[in-house]
C-alpha cells in the first residue's frame, strides 16, 4: 500500500474498484461506515423517543407485581411475559448502546423470542396484553386474527397490523420499530384452514405464510401519515416484539392421544378407559410441543417463529372469587362504584360470592361469566333503583344468587331523611 492510497477515515479501508469513499474536506468514508452512521443516528432519534423505559427500564419482579394488581393467577404467564418485555427493554439498550463498539469483532446482536399464549376462553389472555399496553413505555398494539386475509381480498391485510402500531406511536416510525404487538385470536387461522378444502383459503394457512415475514423480521411499507402530516415510510419489523393468543379449543384432544394414549388392548385382559382418565388434567397445555401445534393446524414455519409457548389454565372457585374483589378493576368494585352514583351501597354476603363463582364455573366462560352473572342477578336492582326513595344500602345474599329470594333492601331510618342527611337521587 502507497502513501497515496486512499483510506476511510473511520476503519481504514482502502479504496479500490469493489469499494468506493466518499470524500470530504479532510477525510473520506466508506459505504459500510456510512450505513453504519445511518444507523446510529436513527438509534438517537428512537432515544429520545423512548428516554424513560431505556434509563430505567422495569425488572421482571415489578412488572409481574404489576401485573399481579390486575390479573389474578396464571403466574407462569405472568412471568414468562415479563421477561420477554425486560429483555425487550435490554435489546433497546443493547441497540442504542451499540455506537461504542460497533466495531468489534465480538459484537453479539440479541435476537428477540416471540411469544405464543395458549389457554381456555376467559383464562385472561387478553388482560394481560391490554395490562401491558399500561406498563411499558413503548408503542403497544393489539390485532384480531380473525379480521386479517391475504392481501387483495375483502378484510385486513397483515400489513395493517403495522399501522395500528404506528397509531399508537402517534406516527413516530423510529418508536414503532421497537413497540410490542399482541395478536389475539391466533388459532382462528389454523380451525379456517382444516374446513377449506373446495375453495381458496384467504383467511386460515395464507395469513400464517403472509405473517412469516412480518413476525421474523422484514420492511413493511406503510401509506399512513404521521399525526403532524408527515409520511411515515417504511417500517422495519425486527424489533418488534410479537406476542400471540388463542383459546386452541381442541387441542386438548391432541393432548391427550399423546400424553394419554388410548387403551388398544382386546379381550378378557385388556383394561378399559376410566372417564377420570379421559378427563383433562388441569396443567395439560403445559405439555404442548410443536407437534402437538402442528396437527392442530398451525404450519411448523409458523410455529417455529414463536420459540416461546406458555399456557394459562383453567380458572377454579377460589381463583374466581379472587377475581371478583381482589385486582384494582375487580367486578365488585366497578358494580359498587355504579351504585355510589345513586348513592346506595352494594354489599355481597361471603357465601353469594362463592355461589357467583360456582355459576361461573357452571358456565364454562371463565372470568367472563362473572359478569354475565352479575348483570343478571342485579338487572332488576339497577332498573328499580333509580326510581327508589330513601334505599341506604343493597345486600346480595347467597340466596339470592340462587334465585330463591330478593336482593335485599336497607332503608334510611325517619330521622336521618327528616335531617336531609344520605339523601338518595331519585335519577
Amino acid at each position: 500500500m502507497t502513501g497515496n492510497a486512499v483510506q476511510c477515515s473511520f476503519c481504514r479501508q482502502v479504496q479500490s474498484s469493489d469499494i468506493p469513499m466518499i470524500a470530504g474536506m479532510d477525510g473520506h468514508i466508506c459505504e459500510s461506515c456510512a450505513r453504519l452512521a445511518a444507523q446510529v443516528v436513527e438509534s438517537w432519534g428512537r432515544k429520545r423517543s423512548v428516554s424513560k423505559p431505556l434509563h430505567e427500564p422495569p425488572v421482571p419482579h415489578e412488572i409481574k407485581r404489576r401485573l399481579d394488581e390486575y390479573v389474578i393467577g396464571q403466574d407462569a404467564a405472568k412471568l414468562t411475559l415479563s421477561v420477554a418485555v425486560y429483555n425487550h427493554y435490554k435489546r433497546l439498550q443493547a441497540v442504542t448502546t451499540a455506537i461504542d463498539n460497533a466495531m468489534a469483532p465480538d459484537r453479539v446482536d440479541i435476537e428477540k423470542s416471540n411469544i405464543l399464549l395458549l389457554g381456555p376462553s376467559g383464562t385472561g389472555k387478553t388482560l394481560l396484553a391490554s395490562t401491558l399496553a399500561k406498563i411499558v413505555g413503548v408503542p403497544f398494539a393489539i390485532a384480531d386474527a380473525t379480521t386479517l386475509t391475504q392481501a387483495g381480498y375483502v378484510g385486513e391485510d397483515v400489513d395493517s397490523i403495522v399501522s395500528r402500531l404506528l397509531d399508537a406511536a402517534d406516527g413516530n416510525r423510529e418508536l414503532a420499530e421497537w413497540g410490542i404487538v399482541y395478536i389475539d385470536e391466533i388459532d382462528k387461522l389454523a380451525r379456517a384452514g382444516e374446513s377449506s378444502h373446495a375453495t381458496r383459503d384467504v383467511s386460515g394457512e395464507g395469513v400464517q405464510q403472509a405473517l412469516l415475514k412480518l413476525v421474523e423480521g422484514t420492511t413493511v411499507k406503510s401509506n399512513d401519515r404521521g399525526r403532524k402530516g408527515q409520511d411515515s415510510g417504511s417500517v422495519d419489523t425486527r424489533n418488534i416484539l410479537f406476542i400471540a393468543g388463542g383459546a386452541f379449543a381442541g387441542l386438548e384432544a391432541i393432548l391427550n392421544r399423546r400424553v394419554r394414549p388410548k387403551n388398544t388392548g382386546i379381550g378378557f385382559h385388556s383394561i378399559p378407559d376410566s372417564d377420570q382418565d379421559m378427563e383433562a388434567a388441569p396443567d395439560l397445555f403445559d405439555q404442548t410441543r410443536p407437534e402437538d401445534l402442528r396437527h392442530f393446524g398451525l404450519i411448523p414455519e409458523f410455529i417455529g417463529r414463536f420459540p416461546v409457548i406458555t399456557a394459562l389454565q383453567d380458572l377454579d372457585e377460589e381463583n374466581l372469587i379472587r377475581i371478583l374483589t381482589q385486582p384494582r378493576n375487580a367486578l365488585i368494585k366497578q358494580y359498587q362504584e355504579l351504585f355510589h352514583y345513586e348513592q346506595v351501597n352494594l354489599e355481597f354476603e361471603p357465601a353469594a360470592l362463592s355461589a357467583i363463582a360456582r355459576d361461573a364455573v357452571e358456565r364454562g366462560t371463565g372470568a367472563r361469566g362473572l359478569r354475565s352473572v352479575l348483570e343478571t342477578l342485579l338487572k332488576q336492582v339497577m332498573y328499580d333503583l333509580p326510581s327508589e326513595k330513601g334505599v341506604e344500602c343493597c345486600r346480595v345474599s347467597e340466596a339470592a344468587v340462587l334465585g330463591q329470594a330478593e336482593v335485599e333492601y336497607q332503608y334510611q331510618s325517619l330521622e336521618a331523611e327528616q335531617s336531609g342527611k344520605g339523601a338518595v337521587s331519585s335519577g
